[in-house]
């Protein structure tokens, strides 16, 4: 998985710094199943990913769902263990702590922005 941070396109602009982003099959598959809860500064960023579900998993999330073009079409907050969520046309989705994306004031139609940090 690649690591970095999202970007919400607010006035005053606002970040998630500690993002891990992956397309690869397995990671997508497995998402977060049997790690850690995250916490607020942390997320996952699934992509291609237009549903998610919470089999396996010890709490709950926050789930944002973006477009190809990267603006929020749904946001599912507290999603416990073992609930599935899914949205039409989403193209990837962000999964958050629960109650995150609220405290982020992320709303359908907002544009993330996933950047890459390079060590």
């Amino acid at each position: 998985m690649k690591s970095g941070q999202v970007h919400i396109n607010t006035t005053p602009p606002r970040h998630i710094p500690q993002v891990l982003f992956t397309t690869n099959a397995w990671e997508r598959m497995r998402g977060l199943i049997g790690k850690k809860p995250l916490t607020g500064d942390q997320g996952l960023w699934i992509s291609p990913c237009p549903s998610v579900h919470t089999i396996g998993m010890s709490a709950a999330i926050d789930v944002v769902f973006i477009s190809k073009q990267g603006h929020i079409k749904k946001v599912a907050h507290n999603l416990r263990p073992f609930r599935f969520a899914a949205c039409a046309g989403a193209w990837a989705v962000l999964e958050l702590a629960a109650g995150r994306a609220k405290q982020m004031q992320m709303i359908p139609g907002l544009q993330l922005t996933w950047t890459e940090q390079h060590d």
